[in-house]
């Protein structure tokens, strides 16, 4: 099976605590300024998408909702995960080069 490189990253990023997870948490790292990008699962109720979303435009954060709660609770070794932010410009970076190329998988 291949694995995804943008959900191995944030398993890096998790294991350096490079992340903030769980939506009080992201919103208070929105609002301090320290995120560089958000992830939140595409299963989420349509209340906690908008707020997420609204938030994200608002302090211009990229917002990705590529992934579901079980492949982001799976990438960062916790249950029931459906929100993570990363702090870290290197992971930011990395994350991004990823996503820009679109050869997501390993292979």
């Amino acid at each position: 099976m291949k694995q995804n490189k943008v959900l191995g990253l944030l398993g890096l990023a998790t294991r350096a605590n490079k992340i903030v997870a769980g939506t009080d948490q992201v919103l208070n790292a929105l609002k301090s300024k320290s995120l560089k990008m958000v992830f939140l699962a595409n299963d989420v109720s349509e209340k906690t998408f908008d707020k997420i979303n609204r938030k994200c435009y608002f302090y211009h954060i990229p917002l990705h909702i590529k992934f579901n709660t079980n492949e982001l609770s799976h990438a960062t070794g916790k249950p029931g995960r459906k929100i993570i932010g990363i702090t870290d410009d290197n992971f930011y970076q990395a994350i991004m080069n990823e996503l820009e190329r679109g050869d997501l998988y390993e292979g």
